[in-house]
């Protein structure tokens, strides 16, 4: 293992244990992480890709026009209990899960679960992955003071949606937060736990207090705050043997029929240097991995 420019830390081919190590030792964080690692991981199978939402990706620069017409929408059409709350952090959490374009980015508190969606495309196991990883608790020791004391109020490392919504019910509310020099600024909360998917994949979610603002430009600006793993090509079929044998799969992160589809088609698939008609060996030993394609952080297609 060996660190690169900035907080880009580089792992080494054959290095399995020291990527472990770089994702779980607390030594580099601002925050101390003095009683519980205080990170949250996001994994992509390419190590280039951003930390751009899917909103953005939609509409670009006029993601805070349509924003609220695509939330308008959502909450008009979908059933009346498909929310646990009226506030926006609420009907956003939902909308984010099953795959709307939002503000929002998918995080998680395991980094099992980041590596298993750097590793589970196939088609991208010749070149480098990637796990974000950032101390939220050092980011929002930088936020403004009343979202600042909200979160100190309860002794949390994350906000929950019920705390936002005291302090910011809807994203017209949030988006008047400012940093000092006027511009957005970031935080991460937890979601309702609204099925056993969301649970199963420890899932955090982040979001900036502007539409088209970029997290990964604000962290470009505080590279003390979060440090990117980069995965190396030829380690990538050890850490997806390795997650399969730790049964951190689909079927455990999709539960359901789905998931299990999803994990048989992968497993099934063939070896990254093996021809598509070999003869895969049976899941229940753990040894097999490829990969169906696959989304690339926390449930979604890229």
């Amino acid at each position: 293992m060996s660190a690169g420019a900035g907080p880009v830390v580089e792992i080494a081919e054959d290095d399995l244990y020291g990527l472990i190590a770089a994702l779980t030792h607390s030594d580099w964080q601002p925050s101390g992480g003095s009683l519980r690692i205080n990170v949250v991981y996001r994994g992509h199978a390419l190590a280039d890709r951003d930390l751009e939402t899917s909103l953005f990706r939609l509409r670009g620069s006029s993601s805070e026009q349509i924003e609220p017409h695509i939330l308008r929408n959502f909450r008009k059409y979908a059933a009346r209990d498909t929310s646990p709350g009226d506030s926006d952090w609420n009907w956003l959490s939902v909308a984010q899960h099953h795959g709307l374009p939002t503000r929002l980015l998918d995080w998680s508190n395991s980094p099992y679960v980041a590596l298993h969606f750097a590793t589970a495309d196939p088609r991208c196991y010749d070149l480098p992955g990637a796990v974000w990883c950032v101390d939220y608790a050092a980011v929002h020791e930088l936020l403004p003071a009343q979202l600042r004391e909200e979160i100190s109020a309860h002794a949390a490392g994350l906000f929950t949606t019920g705390m936002l919504g005291r302090v910011a019910y809807s994203m017209a509310d949030f988006d008047r937060f400012r940093d000092r020099q006027g511009r957005a600024v970031p935080l991460f909360f937890e979601p309702p736990s609204l099925d056993e998917r969301i649970v199963n994949q420890a899932a955090v979610f982040s979001a900036m207090s502007a539409a088209t603002a970029s997290l990964h430009e604000w962290l470009g600006e505080h590279p003390e705050l979060y440090r990117k793993v980069v995965i190396p090509p030829g380690l990538k079929w050890r850490i997806r043997d390795h997650l399969d044998q730790a049964n951190m799969t689909e079927r455990v992160l999709f539960p359901g029929l789905d998931g299990l589809c999803r994990w048989l088609g992968r497993y099934y698939g063939p070896r990254p240097e093996e021809d598509a008609s070999t003869e895969p060996a049976s899941p229940g030993m753990g040894d097999g991995t490829g990969a169906a394609p696959g989304p690339d952080v926390t449930g979604r297609a890229p």
